[in-house]
């Protein structure tokens, strides 16, 4: 701040000279005292300067209605919007949330620092501050083949960007705690900045083997006494409420006046429809309240607590110095969002944006998809006998279990007909090796056709579903078309396709339009391929290539079995 401008806003938070702007008439969430403050709000260069009785260049009456500081999310992966950071900026501003810590894991996982780098490009000039924490788990596993490494040395020219906060979440963290020297770099290079967490279910010893490492935040748990454990240890607790993972309702009833300010809210991966439908750290608000939280309680949690968890100092509450981020609220129980405020500038009302976003380079991080022509004989399973390791699904569940069943078999391959079992595919998509990871699901109810998607945690490779080899291989090759994204084929025609042509991930298109086109998709999978109604499609599918989650998966490598930590046949 230059010498001018700090006269400036001393002058005004004094009395002495009009604001910008000043909020008239607004009942303050006042984060600090837990208390609702009557007063006006003075707006000098994006900072408060004061909080009382002022006049303005402008002024905007607000009638008593309620002021919160913007709302952050603490732990978010933009990628699971399936859009880019600008346009899903236009989705959560509106929503209240004006701040976010982004990990990049998934994007990363595709095109290395390369998409870290689009991360932080698109979303320099919006209003959303966008802070960045560097994947640490590039590849996630060694059970599959990702388009990126990235060491401590890669990470290296982005730790000291303005906008980069620490190391994402160490999900490795059986590296952590044995003393992994490629995971202790990472952790040294981060040396005073935030490091994540994500170690569910570790405790005594190894838990404070994590924790000493400088680990300090934990976003994965799911019930109270994990969370206890964890703050008892001088984390902080991220509870999360997403499309997948929903832990807020279990949470919040471990949350009490003694810990409070330990715990933050987070989102990690929300889809456009929750996002559109619920809302995004304003619907998490909206459910502690409906839990039997304070409002005032709970908006901390969306706010002050974050801005203290990352050492973000000048934000997070409604005070002199701190930036202009404000929420307008209706009342404390419906808490409608009216208006919202970046940096004293309204850029959102009644949900809607009131900013425009432009285009940012997506050169290297387009044409992610490269695979080697395939012919229906790639697609062949062959098996010593019909006895064969299937993948079983079930109901509204990421975990699988791994089953065995009676299987055609002709000249020694898998032959389709028997009931409800399908053929998955996952086709290295990177770096053009041909791997082909194949092998056999039960319970995902598809008849007549096939699905292809390049979301496919976390290496991201195209994973394919059908009962026809023809279909299967048909998706295969739209994917490759359209350079990533989602399709679904039947009689070796495609019927619809969601392009995601930033690493196969991501769409410059608005939310809404995203929206429209997949929630097109699910009606088609359930209405015309009978997909079981009790599973996501699209996202247990991707899900499916993920060897970390029990019991059975499938990488480009092969069939995995997570609870023996290996590579097993299909067949017996």
């Amino acid at each position: 701040m230059k010498r001018t401008e700090l006269k400036n806003l001393i002058s005004i938070a004094a009395g002495n000279k009009k604001a910008d702007l000043v909020l008239k008439n607004c009942s303050i969430i006042n984060v600090l005292t837990s208390e609702i403050v009557e007063g006006d709000i003075a707006i000098y260069n994006g900072k408060i300067a004061g909080i009382g009785d002022y006049t303005g260049e402008k002024e905007i009456d607000v009638e008593g209605k309620f002021i919160a500081p913007g709302f952050i999310d603490g732990h978010v992966h933009i990628e699971s919007s399936m859009a880019s950071p600008s346009q899903f900026a236009k989705a959560i501003v509106p929503r209240g949330t004006t701040t976010i810590i982004a990990d990049p894991h998934e994007i990363a996982n595709v095109s290395g620092t390369d998409g870290i780098k689009y991360i932080l490009d698109d979303s320099e000039n919006i209003p959303l501050d966008v802070y960045i924490m560097l994947p640490s788990c590039v590849p996630a596993t060694p059970f599959e083949n990702s388009g990126a490494n990235l060491k401590a040395e890669d990470l290296r020219e982005l730790i000291d960007h303005e906008r980069v906060l620490g190391l994402g979440e160490l999900m490795n963290y059986p590296g952590v705690i044995n003393g992994d020297e490629e995971v202790l770099d990472k952790i040294l290079l981060a040396k005073g900045k935030k490091i994540d967490g994500h170690g569910p279910l570790i405790n005594a010893g190894q838990l404070n083997a994590y924790i000493a490492s400088g680990i300090s935040t934990e976003h994965e748990c799911s019930t109270v006494e994990e969370m206890k454990n964890r703050l008892r240890l001088g984390m902080y607790i991220l509870i999360r409420e997403g499309s997948a993972a929903k832990n807020l309702k279990e949470l919040i009833k471990g949350v009490n006046k003694e810990n409070l300010n330990r715990c933050l809210f987070c989102t990690d991966d929300k889809h456009p429809d929750d996002i559109l439908s619920d809302g995004h750290i304003n619907y998490n608000i909206k459910l502690a309240m409906k839990e039997g939280m304070d409002p005032i309680d709970a908006v901390k949690m969306a706010t002050i607590n974050g801005a203290e968890c990352y050492g973000l100092k000048d934000r997070g509450a409604i005070a002199p110095g701190y930036i202009a981020d404000l929420v307008v609220i209706d009342n404390l129980e419906d808490f409608n969002i009216l208006k919202v405020f970046k940096r004293g500038k309204m850029v959102g009302e009644d949900y809607n944006p009131l900013f425009e976003v432009s285009s940012t380079d997506t050169l290297k991080v387009e044409n992610s998809v490269n695979i080697k022509k395939l012919t229906l004989k790639d697609l062949d399973i062959e098996l010593k006998s019909n006895s064969a390791n299937v993948i079983k699904l079930f109901s509204h569940s990421l975990f699988t279990e791994k089953v065995e069943r009676e299987v055609e078999v002709k000249d020694g391959k898998f032959t389709f007909g028997q009931e409800d079992i399908l053929k998955v595919a996952v086709v290295e998509r990177h770096n053009g090796t041909g791997n082909i990871g194949l092998g056999l699901v039960e319970n995902f109810g598809l008849k007549g056709g096939a699905i292809a998607s390049t979301i496919a945690h976390d290496s991201h490779n195209i994973i394919a579903i059908g009962d026809s080899d023809e279909d299967i291989l048909k998706a295969i090759e739209e994917i490759k078309k359209i350079g990533g994204g989602i399709t679904i084929v039947s009689n070796k025609k495609v019927l619809k396709s969601l392009p995601l042509p930033i690493a196969g991930l991501m769409s410059e298109e608005s939310l809404e339009k995203i929206n429209d086109k997949f929630k097109e998709m699910l009606s088609i999978a359930y209405r015309e391929l009978g997909v079981n109604s009790e599973i996501d499609p699209f996202m247990t599918l991707s899900f499916i290539a993920l060897p970390v989650i029990p019991e059975l998966k499938i990488t480009d490598m092969g069939l995995f079995d997570v609870s023996k930590f290996k590579f097993v046949d299909i067949s017996n």
